[in-house]
C-alpha cells in the first residue's frame, strides 16, 4: 500500500489542534503514515513535542524561527538538551527570512548560527526557512559547515536549489509547487535529483490546488505528491516509496513504518 510522510506541519496551531483527532483520521484515509511537528518558539516546542509524546506516529524538532528578533531563545546548550528528546528527530525551524525582517540582522545571522551548531553538535537535520535570503542562507550554511540539512517550503529557482545540492541539502516541496504562477519552483522540483527530494504541507498554510486558500493539513500532502509525480513523469506509488526513503534517510532518528 501506498504510503507518504509529511515532513513539515504545526500541528500545534490552532487551526489544527482544535480539531485534531479529524486532522489525524483524515491522514490515515489518505496515506500519510508519519508527520513530523516543527517548533517555531519555545512555547511551541513544548506543544509539539507533548503531541509527539502522545501519538506513535507524529515526531517533533526543536528550534526558533527567524521571524522576530524578540522571541525568547534556546541556548545552544538548551537546544543540544531538547534534542535528547527520543522524539525530538530535527533542529528548527530556523534560517533567514529578509521578507519580514529587515534592518541590522545580526541578531537573526546569530540565531541560525546557533541552530546550525546544535545540529552539528547532536547530529540531527537541520531544517532550514529562507525568505528573499537565499545568497546569505547559503552562505551561512557554507561558511559554519552545517550538515544533514532540509530546505524546507523550497520557494526558490533552479540555480538556489543547485547550490543547496552541492552543499548536500534535501529540498522540501509544499503546495506551492502546485501554483500555476509557481514556474521557477516547478522547474526546481523537475531538476532536483530523486534521492534529494521530500514533500511537505507546512499545514495550516499553503494548501495545495485544489485546496488553495483553504486551511491546509498533513492530508492534503497526497495532492502535492501527486502534483510533483506528474511533473516530474513518475509513478505517485514510486515517488512516495522515494520520498518516504529519503526522509529516513535524513531524519535517521525516526523509525521506519514498511507499509
Amino acid at each position: 500500500m501506498m504510503q507518504l510522510i509529511d515532513s513539515h506541519c504545526h500541528l500545534n496551531f490552532e487551526e489544527l489542534a482544535n480539531r485534531l483527532p479529524e486532522v489525524l483520521q483524515n491522514m490515515a484515509n489518505n496515506h500519510i503514515k508519519q508527520a513530523l511537528a516543527i517548533s517555531v518558539s519555545q512555547e511551541s516546542f513544548f506543544q509539539v513535542r507533548a503531541l509527539a509524546e502522545t501519538y506513535a506516529h507524529i515526531y517533533a524538532s526543536v528550534g526558533i524561527h527567524p521571524d522576530s528578533e524578540t522571541a525568547a531563545e534556546f541556548s545552544l546548550e538548551e537546544l543540544i538538551e531538547h534534542a535528547q528528546h527520543p522524539k525530538v528527530v530535527g533542529i528548527g525551524e530556523t534560517g533567514l527570512d529578509y521578507h519580514w525582517c529587515s534592518g541590522d540582522l545580526r541578531w537573526q545571522h546569530q540565531r541560525f548560527i546557533t541552530h546550525i551548531q546544535a545540529a552539528k553538535h547532536t547530529n540531527l537535520p537541520l531544517i532550514v526557512h529562507t525568505r528573499k535570503a537565499a545568497q546569505d542562507t547559503l552562505r551561512l550554511l557554507k561558511e559554519h559547515a552545517a550538515e544533514k540539512i532540509v530546505i524546507h517550503c523550497f520557494s526558490e529557482d533552479v540555480a538556489f536549489a543547485k547550490a543547496a545540492l552541492n552543499l548536500g541539502c534535501y529540498l522540501s516541496f509544499s503546495g506551492i509547487v502546485t501554483f500555476k504562477n509557481a514556474k521557477d519552483v516547478q522547474a526546481a522540483a523537475q531538476y532536483c535529483p530523486s534521492d534529494r527530494l521530500l514533500v511537505e504541507t507546512d499545514a495550516p498554510y499553503l494548501a495545495p490546488v485544489p485546496y488553495r486558500g483553504k486551511t491546509n493539513e498533513p492530508a492534503y500532502v497526497y495532492h502535492t505528491a501527486e502534483f510533483l509525480a506528474q511533473l516530474r513523469g513518475e509513478h505517485l506509488e514510486q515517488l512516495a516509496e522515494q520520498t518516504c526513503e529519503n526522509f529516513y534517510r535524513l531524519f535517521d532518528k525516526v523509525p521506519k513504518i514498511n507499509a
